[in-house]
């Protein structure tokens, strides 16, 4: 994986929040961990879109948790990102840390 990102913005957020909430990650708690930490809301539809896409790409992992009682019997897709999905995060962070540098005086400090 060269220079180029093969993550969208919405993509690395995802990305970021799953890394975040490690084997807590399943879509619920990806959208509320979302919602809660930068007050971005997503559609299901939206969610499962992105989550599907960067299965595709390689980047995330699934299992499945053991249908529950509480659950109806249905079971829980848990996502946790892969060695390549950590590799992508990492070259997205280089670069935008890159696009960032000595813009501290112009926008602020970091909160």
């Amino acid at each position: 994986m060269g220079r180029k990102s093969v993550l969208g913005e919405f993509e690395q957020t995802v990305m970021l929040a799953i890394l975040q909430l490690g084997d807590d990650a399943y879509a619920p708690s990806i959208a509320r961990h979302l919602d809660a930490t930068i007050d971005r809301s997503v559609s299901r539809g939206a969610l499962y879109s992105c989550l599907n896409q960067l299965e595709r790409k390689g980047l995330l992992r699934w299992r499945l948790d053991p249908p529950t009682p509480e659950r109806a019997g249905h079971a829980r897709r848990f996502y946790q990102v892969s060695a390549r999905g950590v590799r992508a995060v990492r070259v997205v962070r280089d670069s935008q840390l890159m696009l960032w540098r000595g813009l501290e005086g112009l926008l602020g400090a970091a909160k």
